[in-house]
């Protein structure tokens, strides 16, 4: 739900719910008094009500925080009882010369009283809260499953092409052999990187030394393409049988081909894969090519993080740096 949408909605809410209050003080015809300490009532529920809102239930309503989740209702239930004694026992006195409770109500009424009065604007911002989020997951949900759908549809059409182009590749081959190792060389490599486009798993994950083949197939075809003034290094570490999303990694490669410097040998592009425990990290730099690229390649950034959110929610960080001269990106992903 768009943040506009739901402000609109409060205010209308809290209209509604303060015209139904007032309104029977004007039938009334209530005294001043009495008007006065209703408005002080409904501005402390309101900020009670925004407190759980907005900090206590976004943070801790969830599972594991329970005991943060008490102390976090009990903070606001404090609050509640010292906004209320200091508007209405202690700023009214001064300013209209009366107050609420009796000057004989002990302490300890007083907060047994204004726990009964405050609990219940406790209570009400869980249950809009959860019905929020409720609705913003069924919406995420419908939108997840429409995205889909017509990645399904793209794939599905999208089959004949690659596999006719992959078998072709292997035709190319066949005849580059006598011509030129090089060019024989170099079809391989593409043809490598088709089938391995192709090559499917039941929940999209591959081994992760797959996809460092892939790369340095990638890496290898441009090498061919520019030596002698190619300057890469590629390093990894810790590389075992991990598994990882399919072709999560390219688009950040293929970025730096198109946008950095490979002919330059003081400043190469560095590419580094490190596995720590179950923490990937995955580092990408280059010197930055101001010389005008191909609008049509490379993968933007909008879409990487798209991807990103989908394979791997809360489970990875994306930091970019860029100072000018220098582009770097680093992936953090907890597999």
């Amino acid at each position: 739900m768009k943040q506009f949408k739901i402000i609109a909605l409060h205010i209308i809410c809290w209209l509604l719910i303060l015209a139904y209050q007032y309104s029977g003080y004007l039938i009334e015809s209530s005294s001043f008094a009495t008007v006065a300490l209703g408005v002080s009532m409904s501005f402390i529920r309101i900020v009670e009500f925004y407190i759980c809102y907005l900090w206590v239930y976004p943070k801790y309503l969830k599972r594991g925080k329970i005991p943060q989740l008490i102390v976090g209702m009990v903070f606001t239930l404090g609050v509640f009882i010292a906004l209320r004694y200091l508007i209405e026992e202690v700023l009214y006195l001064q300013w209209f010369d009366f107050h609420n409770y009796s000057d004989d109500t002990s302490a300890f009424t007083y907060i047994i009283d204004n726990i009964y009065y405050g609990i219940s604007y406790i209570i009400i911002p869980a249950a809009v809260y959860s019905v929020q989020k409720n609705f913003e997951t069924e919406i995420s949900n419908r939108k997840l499953k429409d995205e889909v759908v017509k990645s399904e549809l793209a794939f599905l059409k999208s089959q004949i092409n690659p596999h006719f182009l992959y078998n072709t590749l292997n035709y190319v081959y066949s005849l580059a052999i006598p011509v030129s190792d090089k060019l024989a060389n170099a079809v391989l490599r593409l043809s490598d990187l088709m089938r391995y486009t192709l090559n499917e798993s039941p929940d999209g994950k591959v081994i992760l030394n797959k996809e460092v083949e892939y790369l340095e197939s990638y890496i290898e075809l441009f090498r061919m393409r520019f030596e002698p003034r190619f300057y890469v290094d590629f390093n990894t570490e810790g590389i075992a049988n991990q598994k990882i999303a399919a072709l999560v990694l390219i688009p950040f490669v293929e970025n730096a081909f198109k946008h950095g410097l490979m002919n330059d040998e003081k400043h190469p592009i560095r590419i580094k894969l490190k596995i720590n425990g179950k923490r990937l990290s995955f580092e990408v730099s280059n010197k930055i090519s101001h010389a005008q690229k191909d609008p049509s390649s490379g993968v933007g950034l909008v879409n990487i993080h798209r991807r990103l959110d989908l394979l791997y929610p809360n489970q990875h960080e994306l930091l970019v740096s860029n100072n000018g001269n220098t582009y770097k990106t680093t992936l953090i992903i907890h597999i």
